[in-house]
Formats: structure tokens, C-alpha cells, sequence
């Protein structure tokens, strides 16, 4: 287990060296186009860094950081058991704040230049999980052990995330208004299994705009889709909830106040009550997937309707969210 680093404090911030700390605050104002999220992790990823420096190589300025200063760092996080992709997000915030100064201050720091260079590797991932999506069967086995325990703002999570196949920061930005929304019902021509036309009724449930993963501030603005079932679920948890001040649909306590659930209340969901019901690892992105491999694989539909559901510009991006059996594809090999 990775031990956790410790967030920079207020007191720890002050001791650091006056012109790291000037800068990395004009860097810090530079990533305008960033979400409040992503400011906040490179907020963090930063300072920890240069609170580092100050530990290990007796607080000098930035412009005067080695190469080999860097590597000792980046081996600091190693030893610390930090995974392959959180080093690499920690040297990425420190090489985006190197190309800042070369970009910006290149006449005060004229002989900068970028320390991270492509001779410190960073570490190869110890272990990857394998990707095992939840088949129906095991969606309907979990929703109905949350609704027998009564565990109501879980299976609303589950089945409306399941549904429009939405990623955890996007589950939690949805607004209990949408409960009061009225269904889209349209009539489709479609072929079916004996090749004969007939007309089906298509009913489904679109959300408020919400802030989906994207480049840029705002992101990717886009309105989801979800199925009666997800509905049934977000309504009753809300009848059992009760009124509060809260807008937002899935929350927490805290403090005696109702306020947003953050997304590691979905990681607590997956790990401690999921995962016991279906007997293997369980994580919010997994829904993701799921519902795009249920889609194309067992209910035959084409990549582009998981294309357009997931939000995906290309439909490569939505095959990698598919997980299909290839064991049987080198067969053709040995027949004789």
C-alpha cells in the first residue's frame, strides 16, 4: 500500500524558498482553462514538490533545480509506493511548470530549461487489474441486494450511472430537479430478430446540462440520458431522503448538514458494499465500461450507440470501454 503524502500546510508554505513560492503562484494563476478540479490537483502535485525542495535540497530557488535533483524526487515517490500513472501526473505538473517559465520568463532565466528529461523513466506499472465489466446478471443481482437492505441512495447512484454510462465527477454533479422532468417518447422503426419491420416505443429521461470530462473550463457540456428504471430508483431515494437545502442528488452528512457527496463516497460504495455482493473488485469507472460492453456485445447494438451515449467523439475511443471474450480468435489456427 502506498503510504499517502500529507498536504503542504499553511506553515509549511511560508517556509518555503520566497521566489519558488512567487512563481509557482503566477503558474498556479496561469491554468485559467483548467476545471476547479484539475486547479486543485495540480494546486497539491506543486506544492509538494517544492516543499521537497526545501526538505532535501536546502530550499533553492527553481532555476537552480538539477536534473538530478528532480530523479531523486521522482525516487522519493517510488519508495513511497505511489502508482506509475500518480508519478506520472506529479512530473507532468512539474514539466508544465518548467515549460511556464521557459515561455514566460525566458528573458530573466535565459539558460532554464526543462530538467525532466527522457532519461529519468518513470516506473513501469507494478500491477494492472484486469478489466472484468458487470454483465446484467450481475447488475440485477446488485440492484436487488440494495433495494432488500434498503440501501436507496446507492441503487439510485448504480442504476442511474449504469444508465447513461457517466463518469463518477459527472454522477455526482446531478441535481435532484431531475426528478420533476418529463420523459422524451418517441416511436422508432426497427428490424427485428426475424427481419420483419415494426415500430417500438422509445422512452428515456434527459438530465440539466452537466460538466462531462473535456478540455477547457466548462469542459464538455452535455445533457444525459437515462432509463425509467434509474428514475424509479432516483425518486424513491429522494422520498426517503426527505427535504434539505442540499441541490444536488447524491450526498453526504457532515456535521449534522447535508451537503455534496465527493467521489470517493462512489469509491467507498464500490469497495465496501458492491464488491462483497458480486465477489470481485468493483470501481465507479466500471459501470462506464459495463455499459458500453453490455451494449455492443450482448445486446448486439452498433459501437456508435455506445459512441454517442458515452460522449465520445471517435468510436476507437468507446472500443476501449469494450471488453469482449478473444480467447476463441486463434482457433481458426488448428483446424486441420
Amino acid at each position: 500500500m502506498a503510504k499517502k503524502i500529507p498536504p503542504v500546510t499553511k506553515e509549511e508554505w511560508d517556509e518555503v524558498n520566497e521566489d519558488n513560492k512567487n512563481i509557482v503562484e503566477e503558474y498556479l494563476d496561469s491554468l485559467v482553462n483548467l476545471s476547479d478540479e484539475t486547479i486543485k490537483q495540480y494546486t497539491s502535485s506543486i506544492k509538494i514538490y517544492f516543499r521537497w525542495i526545501k526538505d532535501n535540497c536546502k530550499n533553492i530557488s527553481f532555476d537552480k533545480i538539477k536534473s538530478r535533483d528532480y530523479l531523486r524526487y521522482q525516487n522519493y515517490l517510488t519508495k513511497l509506493g505511489l502508482s506509475s500513472s500518480a508519478i506520472k501526473f506529479k512530473r507532468s505538473t512539474v514539466s508544465a511548470f518548467n515549460d511556464f517559465i521557459i515561455t514566460f520568463y525566458n528573458d530573466l532565466y535565459p539558460t532554464f530549461h526543462n530538467y525532466i528529461t527522457k532519461q529519468i523513466k518513470t516506473p513501469p506499472p507494478a500491477f494492472v487489474h484486469p478489466k472484468e465489466p458487470l454483465t446484467i446478471e450481475e447488475m440485477n443481482k446488485l440492484a436487488d441486494y440494495l433495494e432488500k437492505n434498503e440501501k436507496w441512495q446507492e441503487l439510485a447512484y448504480l442504476l442511474y450511472t449504469y444508465s447513461c454510462g457517466c463518469r463518477k465527477t459527472e454522477s455526482r454533479l446531478l441535481l435532484k430537479e431531475v426528478v420533476n422532468y418529463k420523459p422524451v417518447i418517441k416511436n422508432k422503426e426497427i428490424v427485428n430478430e426475424n427481419g420483419e419491420k415494426e415500430n417500438k416505443e422509445i422512452k428515456y429521461y434527459v438530465t440539466h446540462e452537466i460538466r462531462c470530462k473535456g478540455a477547457g473550463k466548462t469542459g464538455k457540456v452535455r445533457k444525459l440520458k437515462f432509463d425509467q428504471r434509474a428514475m424509479d430508483a432516483l425518486k424513491k431515494w429522494l422520498e426517503i431522503r426527505g427535504e434539505d437545502d442540499c441541490p444536488y442528488m447524491f450526498v453526504t452528512k457532515y456535521d449534522g448538514k447535508i451537503k455534496q457527496c465527493s467521489g470517493s463516497t462512489f469509491n467507498y460504495w464500490c469497495h465496501h458494499i458492491f464488491e462483497p455482493v458480486i465477489g470481485r473488485r468493483v470501481h465507479p469507472h466500471i459501470l462506464r465500461e459495463s455499459k458500453a460492453t453490455n451494449l455492443v456485445v450482448f445486446e448486439k447494438k452498433d459501437i456508435k450507440v455506445a459512441q454517442s451515449l458515452l460522449g465520445h467523439a471517435q468510436s476507437s475511443t468507446t472500443e476501449i470501454y469494450v471488453i469482449q471474450d478473444d480467447t476463441n480468435d486463434a482457433d481458426d489456427a488448428f483446424i486441420e
